[in-house]
């Protein structure tokens, strides 16, 4: 096979696993996606003893068979970019990998195949394949509010900390080893417990002043439930502020530069807009 057809028969390899705008590339990835609902409904189904009892033989040969297609759809990944590393140490390349492994490694660790479960990260993949891509510039913006809103959270979360650790030596100082708090950390436990409104059950006051301080850290745990909330949205009504774009002007397809594996490219792009490699 000679050079350009050899480089011929990888961009069309790319475009079809790579792409959802062709018709092959939107055959594989509904493909695809159908094999990884399959898949992670053979991984619970093994899970249910009874039935893994009366179906074990097909349940294993059907997951060795969908273990092998998407080794080999791995590969196939690999040699149809230009930098091989670079997918095998993306989110995607990461999830592709751990996704395949398990049940090879199930041969000498038993039970480990049920992590094939994490194929179902595999489905983010549907935002490309039904065009939802420009959609998620919003979970891009959330990123973003919650990076900035990290050290407001970090103080308040200290803040909540030190509540717990006071309320909760209070606790034990005066409830004591009767009534289940029979040291500061368990203490600290019930309150934070308490504070988040969880109310497990299993430690619960039995003196007056007790239940007194109990319902004050009840309804203080409602205030601070809502504090992290209000933080987090006026950073994200800011950041959605700043970073306002009129969406219906900017069409983006699913084309994947080969190169640094790129996406979110605006129709009618000769180049990609992140290392210039020109696109198919």
């Amino acid at each position: 096979m000679d050079k350009p057809k050899k480089r011929h028969w990888k961009i069309r390899l790319h475009e079809i696993i790579y792409e959802a705008d062709t018709s092959g590339g939107k055959i594989f990835d509904i493909i695809l996606l159908v094999t990884i609902i399959a898949s992670i409904i053979l991984v619970m189904l093994e899970s249910v003893k009874s039935f893994d009892a009366k179906y074990h033989n097909f349940l294993n040969i059907s997951e060795w068979i969908i273990t092998i297609l998407f080794s080999l759809e791995y590969i196939a990944r690999i040699i149809t970019v230009k930098k091989p590393f670079k997918y095998v140490t993306s989110f995607y390349g990461i999830i592709d990998l751990l996704s395949t492994i398990p049940k090879y490694i199930s041969l000498v660790f038993g039970g480990i195949h049920a992590l094939a479960a994490l194929r179902a990260l595999r489905l983010l993949r549907v935002f490309r394949i039904l065009k939802l891509v420009r959609y998620l510039g919003a979970s891009n913006t959330l990123l973003k509010a919650l990076r900035s809103s990290r050290v407001k959270i970090s103080v308040f979360l200290f803040t909540v900390v030190i509540i717990a650790i006071i309320l909760g030596t209070i606790m034990y100082l005066i409830e004591g080893e009767e009534a289940g708090f029979t040291s500061i950390p368990t203490s600290v436990y019930w309150c934070i417990v308490t504070l988040t409104t969880v109310g497990y059950g299993d430690i619960s006051p039995v003196t007056p002043l007790g239940q007194f301080i109990a319902s004050i850290v009840m309804i203080l745990g409602y205030g601070i439930i809502a504090v992290p909330t209000g933080i987090v949205s006026a950073e994200y009504a800011t950041q959605s502020k700043a970073n306002k774009i009129i969406e219906e002007d900017v069409q983006l397809n699913s084309q994947s530069c080969s190169n640094c594996l790129s996406e979110k490219h605006k129709d009618g792009a000769d180049f990609c807009y992140n290392c210039g490699e020109k696109l198919h």
